[in-house]
């Protein structure tokens, strides 16, 4: 295995060379990304609707294309899925990445083309090993193997006959890697890909806790549920002593930091790293590469062409919209993505702040929909997740989840307040000192919510429920959403999810 070990991680080093070259010469590389997927396109429908043939700018390519939502492309995406081809993308499109989103209840399928799967996930799988191995040449990450854990895939809902699957982007991923890429990761695909996902984590980890497992790859909640079902089933205290040579959790989908202390329970060790990245049903787009810091590196060649709309600008009819040499370090932004599986100026509903231009860096700063605004105070989910984490530090808690919506005028009491449901591994040492430092961290990194704050002039102190183990998880079992990259919505101006998550809670254990 050591000879496997030296080998993979010189093999997997030769590609930093492309990626100093995208970090140096950034906007050439995507001009010329554009120019390829224009002329991919150019003979499908809507290459020939918008003239890609003619196309020779960027400022030419904003002028014709609309920017768009899932709800203009469901109607051609829902043609694609009763068979016919050549619409967005001139390949055949096998594949589609199921999306319970998080702004709706409703599934989202979102078309995966070969070359998305080729030159965008597995390419950003490599480059992720790569960026690891980079920063930490001692690795032994290649002794033993990569627990992944994914979804599910399921027959066309459209078409059942049709040879078109859909699923969880991790498990069209899972389905479609090489052999060699198989052989080195845990579970195999028959309970990776299990439907039923109470019975697949009872299964992961009987296979799982027999294997020398030196990486994980998911979810920060789901990871958490499948290492405490190994402990439970093993009898240990902690997973190093499960897999004593775990060195690396390549997390992403939701922040890291109100998990953080929960993983050290479970992964009592100094030397532990702990990676981001960021995907999606529609893409891959940043890993972080860099010790020390949470910011990510924006990947310039994986066939996505990037522009980005000031928040400012969301709502507004024709909003402004500027490609990466437009955006300004510090502001918020929402993503907007032109791709090699046939996404045209497509808004994916997540919103960034850039932390450099030279190289393009980001921190993901939430959902378009993910927000409280409802009194002006424009609390977004990167405050929140900053706040809740500080507060449980400092009264030595450990968070498994959180959501929060406002309580409007009226509703119960005469002035506005945040109410907030707070699931822990831990409880604070007091909840009164927990619920004081979460307000006043929102105050100090949010003047919109301090002026609100002010004096309780429009906006009281936060109401905070300090729930155990399980409701979140009910929750999503309730709505048919357990399991995957599924989670609750962390914010929302509306109280629909909240109210549901307060009627599952035990009568006296909510307070």
């Amino acid at each position: 295995m050591e000879v496997i070990n030296s080998f993979m991680t010189w093999v997997l080093k030769n590609r930093i060379g492309q990626i100093e070259n995208f970090k140096k010469n950034p906007i050439a590389v995507q001009e010329a990304l554009l120019e390829e997927l224009l002329d991919t396109a150019k003979r499908t429908v809507f290459g020939k609707k918008y003239g890609f043939a003619e196309i020779s700018t960027y400022q030419e390519f904003a002028q014709r294309v609309p920017v768009a939502d899932y709800e203009k492309y469901q109607p051609t995406f829902e043609r694609i899925l009763k068979g016919e081809q050549d619409l967005l993308w001139p390949t055949e499109i096998e594949w589609f990445s199921k999306s319970s989103g998080t702004t709706s209840s409703r599934s989202k399928f979102i078309p995966v083309s070969q070359e998305a799967l080729e030159e965008c996930h597995f390419k950003a799988g490599k480059d992720m090993l790569s960026l690891y191995i980079n920063k930490y040449p001692d690795t032994k990450l290649f002794t033993g193997k990569s627990l992944s854990i994914g979804g599910s895939l399921s027959n066309n809902p459209i078409d059942p006959t049709s040879p078109i699957q859909v699923g969880d982007i991790s498990a069209v991923i899972m389905e479609n890697l090489p052999l060699w890429v198989q052989f080195a990761r845990t579970p195999g695909l028959e309970v990776a890909l299990m439907p039923e996902w109470e019975s697949k984590i009872e299964a992961m980890a009987r296979e799982c806790m027999e294997e020398n497992v030196t990486s994980i790859a998911g979810v920060p909640t789901w990871t958490i549920v499948l290492i405490k079902k190994i402990l439970e089933l093993s009898g240990k205290d902690n997973i190093l002593q499960v897999w004593p040579n775990l060195e690396v959790f390549f997390h992403g989908a939701v922040a890291f930091g109100p998990y953080r202390k929960l993983f050290e329970s479970l992964i009592p060790s100094p030397k532990m790293r702990y990676m981001e990245t960021y995907n999606a049903s529609e893409g891959f787009f940043a890993i972080q590469d860099q010790k020390n810091s949470d910011e990510l590196l924006l990947m310039l060649d994986y066939g996505i062409f990037y522009e980005f709309i000031p928040m400012e600008e969301w709502e507004k009819e024709d909003p402004i919209v500027v490609p990466l040499a437009g955006v300004e370090v510090g502001k918020n932004y929402a993503v907007v993505i032109s791709t090699n599986a046939g996404l045209w100026r497509y808004k994916i509903g997540d919103t960034v702040k850039f932390t450099s231009a030279s190289p393009y860096r980001l921190k993901i700063s939430g959902r378009t929909k993910h927000f409280i605004n409802a009194f002006g105070e424009e609390v977004i989910v990167e405050n929140a997740e900053q706040a809740i984490a500080k507060a449980a530090d400092l009264t030595d808690a450990i968070i498994k989840n959180f959501s929060a919506a406002p309580v409007y005028f009226g509703e119960s009491q005469d002035r506005a307040a945040h109410e907030w449901i707070v699931e822990f591994e831990k409880m604070p040492d007091s909840h009164e000192r927990f619920t004081q430092i979460l307000d006043q961290t929102l105050r100090e990194i949010n003047s919109d919510y301090d002026a609100k704050r002010h004096k309780d002039l429009a906006l009281v102190s936060p109401k905070v429920h300090f729930v155990g183990e399980g409701l979140f998880e009910k929750w999503l079992k309730s709505k048919g959403k357990l399991g995957g990259q599924n989670k609750v919505p962390r914010l929302s101006n509306t109280r629909e999810h909240l109210e549901e998550l307060l009627r599952l809670i035990p009568e006296g254990k909510g307070l």
